[in-house]
């Protein structure tokens, strides 16, 4: 590992916090990181490579271990949950660490604020995150703070707010903070910024302003966005929109809860753009890329299935009692999760997927699944005639009737892009994961992305029908398993029977 130094990471679970700990270990940097429920964390492909410790920024007492031995700290907490005292949270959390890592010879620590004019009266939440970085720089242990904007990524919560209402509204009633200025910085230039600052002693002790190549409005982000998509958009402003409304309405035509909407909101009115450059003379090998770019490679994250952490992290892992279905939104996309105890060996369940099409049909409704081949055909799609290479093997690339395989890991996870004709794009995954009984659970995930408020009205259209298919896909492909000659309780049931007789 090149770089020694333990560097400790707080925030996590949360947007930023869960991608830059890959960046930080990619770069060869040792990493511990704080977190309250550790729980939170399973499924993180990176989690065996970080150390971790159980703490809260709110209990100054358990930072102390969190912080021994620690060179150079991240402070990436930010409270935002609307209420009277997400403030004095705020102010707390920073105070109890600025005075641990003090106490424990923290060399530097690394702040995320948020962009704006001290001197204009900012919102709640943005003079909340400022003062942070004040709380933080009164510890005197040397402080870079970096002040973004909007940051535009799959999964970020400012951005998720402008996909869902553009591709959700052709016509958007707007207040007047759509001619907001704003300068929105992509989360790979962020993360460059965050990363590069642990090497560069010129940042120390800064107040580093950061943001992409083009000031917009928030109204011209969402036209840029509308334009990247393909879809035609009109704004409509008018002056009568509160905070308190707008919270409402965002919260209504978004799975993002008003609470968090409202203090966002609020700060709308305030024009967030860089008025001190000096990020160019810190870090001048960073050119932050323009707005257009830096949608295509949200969109490009999450049509691949590149987006490691989202506002709200909701993406479902079964633990403790199984939950059969579980209907979520997750940085854009619907999904449907499915998950089912499978009496035999994750091999033998796989292979049942995996065999899956063609010949052998859909295990479930096939007569249906033949029926939206053929609808496909007669849109001009490619219908189920394309079959699929081999009986029993997918390898990645290969076509599955209207199915294209996009992933494969032998014995663990199939995953299929959808190639018919629908307003947007569509997954279909399956994974096993052995248990210790030596059952195996199976978790099926419907995935959707729609596109404009089309692809909406035909998700939900059709949702009783999928439900249904997709139910009683899992359950069919579990009893196929179980009852499959190779799965050892059948053999064992078998050799029971010959013996008895």
């Amino acid at each position: 590992m090149k770089n020694r130094k333990l560097i400790l990471v707080t925030g996590v679970t949360g947007y930023i916090g869960g991608r830059l700990v890959p960046r930080l270990l990619k770069d060869g940097y040792s990493v511990r990181i704080l977190a309250r429920d550790p729980s939170r964390l399973e499924g993180r492909s990176w989690l065996d490579q970080v150390e971790v410790v159980t703490g809260d920024v709110l209990f100054q007492d358990t930072l102390n271990s969190a912080m021994d031995g620690v060179a150079k700290a991240y402070y990436m907490v930010h409270s935002m949950v609307g209420g009277g005292d997400f403030h004095q949270r705020d102010i707390e959390g920073a105070r109890n660490f600025g005075l641990a890592a003090k106490a424990a010879g923290v060399e530097h620590i690394i702040y995320l604020g948020g962009l704006g004019d001290p001197s204009n009266g900012l919102s709640k939440h943005l003079a909340s995150r400022q003062e942070t970085g004040e709380v933080l720089r009164q510890s005197t242990v040397d402080v870079t703070e970096f002040r973004a904007a909007v940051i535009v990524g799959s999964g970020s919560i400012s951005f998720e707010i402008v996909r869902y209402l553009v591709e959700r509204l052709p016509a958007m009633i707007c207040p007047s903070w759509v001619q907001t200025r704003v300068q929105p910085i992509a989360i790979d230039d962020l993360l460059d910024y965050l990363v590069s600052a642990l090497d560069t002693r010129e940042s120390i002790g800064k107040i580093i302003e950061v943001g992409g190549a083009d000031v917009l409005t928030y109204g011209g982000m969402m036209l840029g966005y509308a334009e990247v998509r393909g879809l035609r958009r009109w704004l409509i402003s008018v002056p009568v929109l509160t905070p308190r409304l707008s919270s409402y309405w965002v919260h209504w035509i978004t799975p993002i809860p008003s609470s968090i909407v409202r203090p966002l909101v609020e700060g709308l009115r305030n024009e967030v753009i860089v008025r001190e450059p000096i990020a160019k003379t810190v870090f001048p090998k960073i050119n932050p890329m323009n707005y257009v770019s830096a949608v295509h490679r949200a969109l490009e994250d999450l049509e691949l299935g590149r987006a490691e952490t989202a506002w709200s992290d909701a993406l479902w892992k079964p633990t403790g009692t199984i939950t059969p279905l579980n209907l979520v939104t997750h940085a854009g996309l619907i999904m449907e999760q499915r998950a089912i105890q499978v009496s035999a060996p994750a091999e033998v369940v796989y292979r049942c997927f995996a065999g899956i099409g063609n010949d052998r049909g859909w295990y479930h409704a096939t007569v249906l699944w033949k029926l939206r081949g053929l609808i496909d055909r007669l849109l001009g799609g490619v219908g189920l005639r394309r079959g699929r290479r081999h009986p029993d093997n997918l390898r990645t690339g290969d076509a599955l009737d209207f199915w294209r395989v996009e992933v494969v890991e032998p014995n663990e996870m199939i995953r299929l892009r959808a190639e018919m004709k629908i307003p947007g794009r569509a997954w279909l995954q399956f994974k096993v994961t052995p248990q210790f009984n030596g059952t195996t659970l199976l978790e099926q995930i419907a995935i959707f992305a729609p596109k404009g408020l089309w692809g909406l009205l035909y998700w939900y259209a059709l949702y009783p029908i999928h439900r249904w298919m997709f139910n009683g896909l899992i359950r069919k492909i579990a009893i196929r398993a179980e009852n499959d000659p190779k799965n050892p309780t059948v053999q064992n049931a078998e050799k029971r029977f010959i013996e008895s007789e």
